[in-house]
């Protein structure tokens, strides 16, 4: 299950609310399963994160999920991809590692791994300096897209390929 904005919200609340099926989630500018109730909450945690009140749904089944979000967006902004990534996690004794890379356009990225108590990959986190609210690595035609960044698609892919759902 995957989306952009909007649609990365709804896949949010899909891997929250249905943790048995869903093997994996990518969230693209999107908002936390929680972070809104309404309309104008959904406006309001867009421009300023999910209210702390708000109570972010978590799972006893962490749902590996993999966020895209760029440190520009004006639209979405940033701190929804940290607080999905740690909804994500569950906040449970995870350990992460941070690794750097620029692209061949020059796009730099922060990509962190958050891993659980047996070293299995649960997340991963990409920052994408100088990205709007665009999908990272979409086609330049395309409206949305940003084909200066990694490509999004391709991680999302990969990282679904690496995980199943549990026997």
């Amino acid at each position: 299950m995957a989306g952009m904005s909007a649609g990365g919200a709804a896949a949010a609340i899909m891997g929250a609310t249905y943790p048995d099926l869903y093997a994996a989630v990518g969230i693209h500018s999107g908002l936390a399963c929680g972070a809104a109730r309404d309309i104008p909450s959904a406006f309001s945690a867009m421009r300023q994160g999910a209210p702390a009140a708000h109570r972010l749904v978590r799972n006893e089944r962490i749902v590996p999920t993999i966020v895209f979000h760029g440190d520009r967006d004006t639209t979405v902004i940033p701190v929804n991809g940290d607080q999905v990534s740690e909804q994500a996690s569950a906040g449970v004794g995870v350990w992460t590692r941070v690794s750097r890379g620029t692209t061949p356009t020059g796009i730099t990225f922060s990509r962190t791994t958050r891993y659980d108590g047996k070293d299995r990959s649960i997340g991963e986190q990409w920052v994408l300096q100088g990205i709007g609210h665009a999908w990272s690595g979409g086609s330049a035609e395309g409206s949305f897209t940003d084909s200066r960044g990694p490509d999004a698609s391709a991680e999302f892919v990969r990282f679904f390929l690496q995980h199943r759902l549990p026997a």
